[in-house]
């Protein structure tokens, strides 16, 4: 029965947090802190788990995202997104102004806004709720990402007030703030990731990810700077934006409307020195025309419109004084040059420090000793040193050679044929790459041994407790406890940890090992084929590359980490304190090969099981997951919202379609192949003209025939036609 108190409860809360977030992310003028804050979350998490006929898809709970894996559908932009013409000189906007002069012969304002350097997108709005979020694509289509966009709290789910258009689109730039972005890479570069280049592709990347749980803890952001619809408060495009802030949209501040030539040189000088101090990273200004009125009679070119035009900064760079060259030794021994400068100012971050690389970047620059050096951001954040000024170099300085020797452990260093990187093969005794090996155990994604962290591995390395990964499992409460920084809490969360650690599957133990060249699809493959660590262990180079997708560099790492006597007995060690080191029984007999030299396409939202789970299931049954459709394709596995482009191209190679209750029938039966087809023909979608002809274009999960997810496209007179921006 329904607890009508409750229900108005959860409308209640859902206004509350709403506000809170519009004041917290928005206006930056929290109200509240953030522990209530989380109390009233929960509140509302709770509520809505008890009263699922209220789900409401703009619930501030959606922020979270979730961890069901989704493909992107393509949508077609109602209005083209095109692109802007750039500019890079005062004399081009000169060009610029004075054509829109000429051809208006009225006067006319424009509005000057920063090109903020990020990802586009294109939210729709309805009775003033977000339905559709998009991104740019190629102008005509793009992906709909609304789900991810969702947890962006800078973006409004539910507008303010209620003088905003019944239908309207808005455009503007998904961002990851400076801060959030050297953070983000500072994790990556511990685990010895590769770092994004710059904030734009981390956005870019995020926004694409197939779970949403990982794009909200992102912490991406959003600044809105266009406006479409047929309904728009006025005819001012800077007058929309300021309505716009009233319903709840981020709109920056920096935004100004001028009139003159020389109003628009004074914005571009004075923004192209303060962009540095702005949180995130911008590349130049846009201007516009800024009547709507007046950009439909100037109209647009094939490619861009003529009452807009963007400025382009040059790549921002400073001169400061190299100080001295270091060397970092990463687990694999790897060692990477740094250059150490003289603070100075870019983007936002004050440099200290550049990568050099490797030996060759070195020598490419000619680098000496004291060299005063140009140092380029340009919206990386990894600096890079792009030239010397030779005119300005010490008389008699020395050139920088690299080192022969480790830094760390003093052993010689090899750089091998196939690369650019020298490296410490010293692995048994070279402390970075001991604590890295230590680190890389127990990440996230190998042990996941909870309450160890990198401090702590260090800690426990100095203080002689630990030399490799399986001293972990020697560790005892009482020692942990009494270190500095931890205590009995801290101790308890470690064994804890520690012990969990235990039912860690075996695929993952091999990732955990740390063999150079075995990630996690390498130790999943490893694992399904030997079923046991002994049989890897002695394993012959020609048994290895018998695996599928084990080629001989694979292989010879494999041979190699288990010729040394160490590692075999650091094996033995943790076999004994209890971890994995074969398949799970379990596992072992859900095996089959049922789909044994199947190539498989997982596609769509699914129910049952997230795609990482189903994935699994056809790799565990003699599969293989494959991730674009060809002739080579047996099947596809479809949920909900399966891509049009995708069902075209399956109707083109005839190749069939089957949903997830087929397919987990299907795996549960011992029949063969040709069987199961024949058995459940009835229940596959199977491409055919008559499918074709009716332009369907979803795969329904809750039926077997291809939806259509829409009517045809809207048409727009070519003289009407809005366009986004940038």
């Amino acid at each position: 029965m329904m607890n009508k108190s409750e229900i108005e409860r959860i409308k209640q809360l859902r206004d509350e947090l709403h506000t809170h977030n519009y004041n917290y992310y928005v206006l930056n003028n929290p109200v509240i802190g953030d522990i209530e804050f989380d109390r009233l979350m929960k509140e509302l998490q709770d509520l809505e788990a008890r009263h699922p006929e209220v789900y409401d898809e703009t619930s501030p709970t959606m922020r979270v995202g979730s961890d069901i894996n989704k493909d992107f559908v393509q949508v077609e932009h109602k209005y083209p997104m095109l692109s802007l013409g750039n500019t890079y000189s005062e004399e081009e906007v000169t060009d610029f102004y004075d054509r829109v002069k000429k051809l208006l012969n009225e006067d006319f304002e424009i509005c000057c806004e920063m090109k903020f350097d990020g990802t586009s997108i294109s939210l729709t709005y309805e009775n003033g709720k977000l339905i559709k979020a998009v991104t740019r694509g190629d102008g005509v289509k793009g992906d709909d990402v609304t789900d991810n966009v969702k947890t962006i709290r800078t973006i409004p789910l539910v507008l303010k007030g209620d003088n905003y258009p019944k239908t309207f689109e808005i455009r503007g730039e998904i961002l990851m703030p400076w801060e959030v972005f050297e953070q983000l890479n500072k994790e990556r570069e511990s685990r010895e990731e590769s770092l994004f280049a710059n904030p734009r592709n981390a956005a870019s990347g995020t926004l694409k990810l197939q779970n949403s749980s990982v794009v909200s803890s992102r912490k991406l952001d959003a600044y809105l700077y266009y406006m479409l619809g047929e309904n728009l408060p006025y005819d001012g495009h800077y007058e929309n934006l300021q309505e716009a802030r009233k319903w709840g949209f981020k709109i920056s501040e920096i935004t100004k409307k001028v009139k003159t030539l020389q109003d628009i040189f004074d914005f571009i000088n004075y923004w192209d020195v303060e962009r540095k101090n702005l949180p995130v990273a911008t590349d130049g200004i846009v201007l516009k025309v800024n009547s709507i009125r007046q950009q439909k009679n100037l109209g647009y070119t094939a490619k861009s419109p003529r009452w807009a035009i963007a400025y382009k900064f040059q790549a921002e760079k400073a001169l400061t004084k190299l100080l001295k060259v270091t060397y970092q030794v990463g687990r694999t021994g790897a060692v990477t040059p740094v250059a150490n400068l003289e603070p100075v100012q870019l983007s936002g971050t004050v440099v200290k420090r550049a990568s050099l690389h490797n030996a060759d970047v070195i020598a490419g620059l000619d680098l000496h000793e004291g060299d005063m050096v140009y140092v380029e951001k340009g919206g990386e954040i990894i600096p890079k040193i792009t030239e010397v000024d030779i005119d300005s170099r010490i008389q008699d300085s020395v050139p920088i050679e690299f080192i022969t020797t480790c830094p760390e452990c003093g052993n010689p260093l090899t750089r091998f044929d196939d690369e650019a990187a020298h490296y410490c093969t010293n692995e048994d005794s070279c402390p970075p790459q001991i604590k890295g090996k230590i680190e890389h155990f127990i990440s996230r994604k190998a042990m996941n041994i909870e309450g160890l962290g990198p401090e702590t591995v260090d800690q426990f390395f100095q203080e002689g407790m630990i030399a490799n990964a399986a001293d972990l499992y020697t560790l005892k409460e009482t020692d942990i406890a009494r270190l500095e920084r931890l205590g009995e809490k801290s101790a308890q969360n470690i064994i804890k940890g520690l012990e969990a650690s235990k039912s860690v599957t075996f695929e993952r133990v091999l990732f955990a090992l740390g063999i150079r060249f075995v990630g996690e699809t390498v130790a999943k493959k490893l694992a399904k084929s030997v079923k046991d660590i002994d049989t890897l262990m002695n394993a012959s180079k020609e048994e290895l590359v018998a695996i599928d997708e084990i080629g001989d560099k694979i292989a010879e790492s494999i041979i190699h980490f288990f010729g040394s006597e160490k590692n075999r007995k650091l094996v033995e060690r943790l076999r004994e304190y209890g971890v994995k080191m074969k398949i799970d029984t379990e596992s072992i007999s859900a095996t089959s090969d049922i789909l044994k030299g199947k190539s498989i396409v997982i596609s769509g939202v699914f129910t049952h099981h997230s795609r990482d789970e189903y994935k699994d299931m056809i790799e565990r049954h003699g599969g293989k997951n494959v991730g674009s459709i060809s002739k080579k394709t047996s099947f596809i596995l479809a949920g909900e919202n399966m891509g049009p482009s995708k069902i075209v191209k399956a109707q083109n190679l005839n190749i069939e379609i089957i949903n997830e209750d087929k397919f987990l029938a299907m795996i549960d039966s011992s029949s063969d192949m040709g069987n199961i087809k024949e058995e459940h023909e009835n229940n596959s979608i199977k491409p055919t003209e008559n499918n074709a002809e009716k332009k369907r274009n979803i795969v329904s999960g809750k039926g077997n025939e291809m939806i259509k997810s829409g009517g045809e496209s809207d048409k727009t007179n070519d003289k009407n036609i809005q366009l986004k921006l940038f």
